[in-house]
C-alpha cells in the first residue's frame, strides 16, 4: 500500500514518480504505470482523480489487477523516466466532501429511522443513495439532515486506517468489509465505522453543509438526491440568484411568490379555457362557411379547401363537424407549411368510398406516411407538390372510387 500515495497523505497535490512502464489497452488509449501514485483510481463509489502527469492531462485512473493505470490524452516521451504529478486539487476536494458527507448522511439515516444504505452513487451534479426504507417524510428528511449537519458543525475528527479483520469483530460497523484484506476503515469519531477506501478530509467540518435535494421510490427503496459542501454553496448561489429575479419581475416577495405563482397558473387556465372557446366559435364559423361550398359529385356533396399552417388537429376537427352536419358528404382538406404538406378525408355514414383506402392511394405522390379507418384518415410527406396538386389528386382518385 505504500505506493498509494492517497491513502498515506489525501491532501497530496503534487509528487514525484518513477516510470514502470507505458502501454495501450484494447481500445487505443495510451497509459502510464508509476513507482507510486497520488492519483485516486475509481472505486467504492468514488470516481477517479484528474490531473497531469508532467504537463500531459491524466483523463481516467483505474486499478486493474492490482496496478493503477494512469490513462494520458498522449503517450509519455521516452525520456520521461521520472515524471512530476499534479492532482486537479477541486475535484479531488469536492469527492472527498461528498464521499465524507455520504457516509454522516448515511449513519444518520441508520440511527434515526434505522434505514440501512443499499447504494450509493457520486455524480458530477449531485450524490445520491438508496436507504432501505419503504417511505420518507419531509419532516424525517429534516431531522436526519439536522443530524447530519450537527456532526459536520462539531467538526469531529475523521480517521481511516488499515485494520485487522479480528479488530472489526469490536466495533459497529455498519456494514461489513467487501474484502477479506487490506480492510480500511473510516471512522467519525462517536458516530459512524465503516469499511471504505475512498479519500476523506480529517475533520467532518470540511465537509460543508449537507443538503438534501429530493427523494423519490426507486425499486423498494427510497433514492436520496442532496449535495454537500461547495456544491451547496453553488445552489444555494444559483437559487438565490433565481429567486431574486422571479420576486423582481413579479413585484413580490420571496415568501408571496408561492402565492404568486399560482395566482398567475390560475389566470393562464383561465386564458386557455377562453382561447378553447373562441377556437371552437371560429371552427363553427368556418364549417357554416365551409357547408355552403362544394358540389354534387354522384349525389355526394364535395367539401374541400386548402389551408396554410394550420395544424392536423384542426382539419380532423373541421372535417369531424362537417360530416356530422350532412348525412351525404365527402371532405377533402389540405394544409401546406412550406416544408409538408398535410391532408385530412372524411365521410358521412352513406358514403361508397373508404377513406383508409383513399388515404392508401394519395401517399405515394407525395412520397408520405398516414393512415385511419373508413370514415376519416390523414396523411403527411415532404414534397415538392403543392397543396393544390395534392387536393386535386385526391378529388380525381375519390371520383375514380366513387
Amino acid at each position: 500500500m505504500d505506493h498509494k500515495l492517497y491513502y498515506k497523505d489525501p491532501y497530496i497535490k503534487k509528487f514525484t514518480a518513477t516510470v514502470l512502464y507505458q502501454n495501450t489497452n484494447e481500445t487505443g488509449e495510451h497509459y502510464v504505470v508509476l513507482s507510486q501514485t497520488a492519483f485516486y483510481p475509481t472505486g467504492g463509489g468514488q470516481p477517479y482523480d484528474t490531473g497531469t502527469l508532467d504537463n500531459i492531462e491524466v483523463t481516467n485512473v483505474e486499478e486493474i489487477d492490482g496496478e493503477i493505470r494512469h490513462y494520458l490524452t498522449t503517450a509519455l516521451p521516452d525520456t520521461h523516466t521520472e515524471v512530476v504529478g499534479i492532482i486537479n486539487w477541486e475535484r479531488r476536494f469536492d469527492h472527498m466532501q461528498q464521499h465524507t458527507g455520504q457516509h454522516i448522511l448515511s449513519a444518520a439515516f441508520e440511527q434515526l429511522l434505522d434505514a440501512e444504505t443499499v447504494g450509493f452513487h457520486m455524480g458530477q451534479e449531485m450524490v445520491t443513495i438508496d436507504v432501505a426504507t419503504g417511505d420518507l417524510t419531509q419532516e424525517q428528511a429534516n431531522d436526519v439532515e439536522d443530524l447530519a449537519n450537527r456532526i459536520v458543525y462539531e467538526n469531529r475528527p475523521v480517521n481511516a486506517r488499515f485494520v485487522e479483520r479480528k479488530e472489526l469483530a469490536v466495533l459497529p460497523l455498519r456494514k461489513p468489509p467487501s474484502v477479506t484484506e487490506n480492510i480500511r476503515l473510516v471512522t467519525v469519531q462517536d458516530f459512524d465505522h465503516n469499511p471504505c477506501g475512498g479519500t476523506h478530509p480529517l475533520h467532518t467540518g470540511e465537509v460543508g453543509p449537507i443538503k438534501i435535494l429530493s427523494w423519490e421510490r426507486y425499486k423498494g427503496h427510497v433514492r436520496i438526491q442532496f449535495i454537500c459542501g461547495l456544491r451547496t454553496l453553488r445552489a444555494l448561489r444559483e437559487k438565490h440568484l433565481i429567486l431574486r429575479e422571479l420576486s423582481r419581475q413579479l413585484s413580490s416577495s420571496e415568501t408571496e411568490l408561492p402565492m404568486q405563482v399560482e395566482r398567475l397558473l390560475t389566470s393562464q387556465r383561465e386564458l386557455e379555457r377562453n382561447l378553447r372557446n373562441a377556437n371552437e366559435q371560429i371552427l363553427e364559423m368556418e364549417v357554416e362557411r365551409l357547408l355552403k361550398t362544394g358540389k354534387q359529385e354522384a349525389n355526394v356533396h364535395f367539401i374541400t379547401a386548402i389551408f396554410t399552417n394550420r395544424s392536423m388537429q384542426d382539419l380532423q376537427k373541421l372535417a369531424r363537424l362537417i360530416t356530422q352536419r350532412n348525412a351525404k358528404v365527402l371532405v377533402l382538406l389540405v394544409t401546406e407549411d412550406g416544408e409538408r404538406v398535410q391532408f385530412v378525408c372524411a365521410c358521412s355514414e352513406h358514403s361508397r368510398i373508404a377513406m383508409n383506402d383513399l388515404a392508401k392511394a394519395v401517399l405515394p405522390y407525395i412520397n408520405g406516411k398516414g393512415g385511419g379507418n373508413p370514415k376519416m384518415a390523414q396523411g403527411g410527406g415532404s414534397t415538392d407538390k403543392s397543396a393544390a396538386d395534392v387536393l386535386a389528386h385526391l378529388i380525381e382518385i375519390s371520383k375514380k372510387k366513387m
